[in-house]
């Protein structure tokens, strides 16, 4: 008998008959033998929503009644789940973040877990239950207040009980079959992978895919849990997410760890970028400019600064940032102008980032070149580029990143035979 914790995103619950669906797939797990515990996000669209009518009758709602609010997506979906996992003859307990022990920072709408104390999701297993807990929530003990996780919370909340638990794995269900060499939406003819290495999924994350979040992905690494990326929608094995040292169930498709050059091709349009023209190329001002953005508190990625011109002693400095994040840096940086000493900014919100990531890359050459000449070929100019070890990123036009992952993707040989499968067409 196994420990499997599964978690299920709202295109997974969005209905009635959904719910019915993802109760039948849980009862199928306890009859194979398995113990279930199962992490689950609310209906649909109901935290965006929720978010709408908040913003209808407050402006700016309070941080802490906006979380009691969203809170109350995933008490339905779970509620209703455990309803329909009764009335298929098994026992079945919904609990709250807070009731299943998710202790969390204070931080509302974007709190971190610090602690998880599953002591009333054990009683549950051990009384013979299948558990349902809300993701996406927690609570803070000193301000006995609940929060919520932010961004892939119901993710995080999934990992964080398989860890607790020491669960033998985190299942986690979307619509699409597994972790894809791109986005199928945005290249159909992209190749579910059987196995990725958690190195790899970390730069696929962070850089624009959206099956798995960053935070889920980076707590399962430093905590040793292993993640199935699998279809509601189908009976597929999924991909496996293996942290160093980890090997594929046995008899899985994925029972040998595969190490392609390149894993796959992420695409990202929520950036924007910033130029500051004309800064004093002298040492300490680009300190002064990011520390001025930082205190805004936007997130930089990217950042390319120009050889200073001879005849000004000036330079620019551009970087990237999130496109919700740039009002507030623009408005730091001109109010700082005069004490800077730079001349003018410049914002632009119609880029893209495209990112080719692969541990492979470490050992082979040639890697850059196949990029740059795939993106040539097709017209495709090239505004930014960074790289890590096992990432190439570059910023095109927004307009052309499609395109751009498309012609990249085939000159990496990363195309299938078949175009992939979005069920619900959110990838979540």
């Amino acid at each position: 008998m196994a420990l499997i914790v599964q978690k299920y995103g709202g295109s997974s619950v969005a209905d009635a008959d959904s719910i019915k669906r993802v109760a039948k797939r849980i009862v199928d797990t306890r009859r194979g033998g398995h113990d279930v515990v199962v992490a689950v996000s609310a209906m649909g669209d109901t935290t965006d929503e929720l978010l709408d009518l908040a913003h209808a009758v407050a402006p700016i709602p309070a941080p802490r009644e906006l979380d009691m609010l969203l809170s109350s997506g995933e008490r339905i979906s779970m509620a209703l789940l455990a309803m329909a996992i009764h009335s298929m003859g098994f026992e079945a307990r919904s609990f709250t973040g807070s009731q299943a022990g998710m202790i969390t920072t204070a931080e509302h709408g974007s709190a971190r877990i610090v602690d998880v104390t599953p002591f009333r999701v054990r009683e549950a297993l051990d009384d013979g239950a299948i558990v349902i807990v809300a993701g996406f929530q927690g609570f803070n003990r000193d301000t006995r207040d609940i929060t919520t996780l932010g961004r892939g919370g119901s993710d995080t909340t999934a990992v964080a009980l398989a860890a607790a638990l020491d669960a033998d794995v985190c299942e986690i269900y979307s619509d699409v079959d597994g972790i894809f060499t791109a986005d199928p939406r945005v290249v159909p003819r992209a190749r579910k992978l059987n196995v990725v290495s958690a190195e790899e999924m970390l730069e696929l994350a962070a850089n624009g895919a959206k099956v798995l979040y960053i935070r889920a992905v980076e707590y399962a690494r430093r905590h040793g849990v292993m993640i199935n990326a699998r279809s509601t929608f189908s009976s597929g094995q999924g991909t496996y997410v293996l942290a160093e040292g980890m090997t594929a169930p046995e008899g899985s498709e994925a029972d040998q760890m595969e190490e392609p050059v390149v894993a796959g091709v992420a695409t990202d349009l929520s950036q924007a970028k910033i130029t500051v023209i004309g800064v004093p190329d002298v040492p300490g001002k680009a300190a002064e400019i990011f520390k001025i953005v930082a205190r805004s508190g936007a997130n930089v990625d990217m950042i390319v600064q120009n050889v200073s011109a001879a005849a000004t002693g000036r330079t620019d400095i551009s970087f990237t940032l999130p496109k919700a994040a740039a009002s507030a840096a623009l408005r730091a940086l001109a109010h700082e102008q005069a004490d800077v000493g730079f001349e003018n900014l410049v914002h632009d919100d119609q880029i893209g980032k495209l990112s080719v990531v692969g541990a492979g890359m470490r050992a082979h050459s040639g890697v850059s070149a196949t990029l740059f000449e795939a993106l040539s070929t097709t017209g495709i100019n090239i505004e930014m580029i960074s790289t890590s070890e096992i990432r190439i990123s570059v910023v095109v036009r927004g307009d052309d990143l499609a395109e751009a992952a498309r012609v990249v993707h085939t000159a990496y040989g990363l195309d299938g035979d078949t175009e992939a499968v979005v069920y619900a067409g959110t990838g979540r």
